[in-house]
C-alpha cells in the first residue's frame, strides 16, 4: 500500500483555496526578506537568522530558549522525546493532532502512549485529568506528560482560556507531570482572546508556534522552553533529522510574519464568522460556530457525505477538506479575501 499523496490535478485550479492554512503562500515581502537574509550553518549555530528568530520566539512565549525546526509535527516529537521514556504515558484529549494526525509518531518514536480524554470542543477540564491520573504503581504506566492544542483544531479551532490553561497545568504539576502545549494556532487564540501569547503559555512547561498555517511562512516552526530542555532536545533534533545549514532563509520568513501578519489573523476570524453564517442559510448543512478561523460543518441534512460535497465544490474551484463522513471544514487565511468568502458560498449553495 503507498501512502504517498495523489498528484494534484492541476486542470482544475482552486480559485477559493479553504482546504488549510497552510495552503497560504509567501507573500512578495516575505519573499524579499527570504532573499535578503543574512544566513549562516544552523546545525553550527552560526545562522544569524534562526538566532533572532528563535531569541523573539522565546521572549513572546515567556521561555528562556527556542529551537527552530522544519514542522510543527516534529515539534511534539521532540518535546514528546525529550520529556518521556519508553513505556511512558502521556494525557491528551483524545481528538489531539498527536492522536489522530501524527502517523502513530509517539509510539514508533519514543514508544511511549497517548491516553485520551473527552470533553467538548477539543478540551478537558482539570477534573477530567485528575480522574484520570493513576495511583503510582508497578503495574502501571508512569504518567509522564500532559498535552494541550491551542487552538484545537478537532475542536472546530476552539480556544483555551487562560484560567482552563491554569487549571489543567496546576493538576498537572501537583502530580509531577510536565505540560507541553502544541501551539500549531496559538497566535490565533491570542487573537481571539485578545491576550498575549506569553500569557496563554506561562503555564506550559514547553510549547511551539507554527508559521506555516495562518502567518503564511513556507516552512518552520520553534520550540520553546527552559534553557536546559533546549538543549537536551537538540539531540532529537538531530536524531530526526530536524538540524539544518542556511536556515536563516526560512527564519527570516518566519520573522517576517510575526512582524507584518499577526494582525491579519483578525481578518481571517471575521472571515470565518462570514463564512459561517451564509452556509448556516443553506438548506441541509449544519454549521458550527467558528471561534478563530475554522468552520466545521455537517452535510447530512443534504444527503450527501462531506467527501461528495467537497468533490463537487472541487470542480467549481472551492477547496474544502473532509474530516469524517458527514462532517468537513473550511479553513480561513490570508490568501482568502471577504470577496472569496461571498463567492465560496454562493457555488455551496449552488452545489447543494
Amino acid at each position: 500500500m503507498s501512502y504517498a499523496p495523489k498528484r494534484f490535478d492541476f486542470s482544475l485550479p482552486a480559485r477559493i483555496n479553504l482546504y488549510s492554512d497552510t495552503q497560504s503562500k509567501p507573500t512578495a515581502g516575505m519573499k524579499d526578506a527570504m532573499l535578503r537574509a543574512e544566513v549562516g550553518d544552523e546545525q553550527g549555530g552560526s545562522d544569524p537568522s534562526v538566532w533572532e528568530l528563535c531569541d523573539r520566539v522565546a521572549a513572546l512565549l515567556g521561555k528562556e530558549a527556542a529551537m527552530f525546526l522544519p514542522s510543527g509535527t516534529m515539534c511534539n516529537q521532540v518535546a514528546i522525546a525529550t520529556h518521556c521514556r519508553p513505556g511512558d504515558e502521556i494525557l491528551a484529549h483524545e481528538d489531539a493532532h498527536i492522536q489522530s494526525s501524527e502517523g502513530g509518531a509517539p509510539g514508533a518514536i519514543t514508544g511511549v502512549m497517548v491516553r485520551g480524554l473527552s470533553g467538548p470542543r477539543g478540551q478537558f477540564s482539570a477534573e477530567t485529568l485528575e480522574d484520570a491520573i493513576r495511583p503510582v504503581s508497578r503495574y502501571s504506566p508512569p504518567q509522564k506528560l500532559v498535552e494541550v492544542e491551542q487552538t484545537a483544531n478537532k475542536g472546530g479551532g476552539a480556544c483555551w482560556s487562560v484560567a482552563g490553561l491554569n487549571a489543567v497545568a496546576e493538576v498537572a504539576h501537583r502530580h509531577g507531570m510536565a505540560v507541553h502545549m502544541d501551539g500549531a494556532r496559538l497566535m490565533n487564540a491570542a487573537v481571539a482572546l485578545g491576550v498575549p501569547a506569553s500569557d496563554i503559555a506561562e503555564n506550559c512547561d514547553t510549547v511551539w508556534l507554527d508559521f506555516t498555517k495562518g502567518l503564511g511562512a513556507p516552512l518552520g516552526a520553534v520550540l520553546a522552553g527552559s534553557t536546559e530542555f533546549i538543549g537536551e532536545a537538540w539531540r532529537w533534533k538531530q536524531r530526526l533529522g530536524g538540524s539544518m545549514r542556511q536556515g536563516g532563509m526560512n527564519a527570516a520568513a518566519c520573522t517576517y510574519a510575526l512582524t507584518n501578519h499577526v494582525d491579519l489573523l483578525a481578518q481571517d476570524h471575521a472571515n470565518a464568522a462570514a463564512l459561517a453564517r451564509g452556509m448556516a442559510q443553506i438548506q441541509g448543512i449544519t454549521v458550527e460556530t467558528p471561534e478563530t478561523n475554522l468552520v466545521f460543518f455537517d452535510t447530512k441534512g443534504t444527503g450527501m457525505t462531506a467527501a461528495a460535497f467537497a468533490g463537487k465544490l472541487r470542480q467549481a474551484g472551492v477547496m474544502v477538506s473532509v474530516s469524517d463522513t458527514w462532517r468537513g471544514r473550511a479553513c480561513l487565511h490570508l490568501d482568502v479575501t471577504a470577496a472569496m468568502v461571498d463567492e465560496a458560498v454562493t457555488i455551496m449553495r449552488g452545489v447543494v
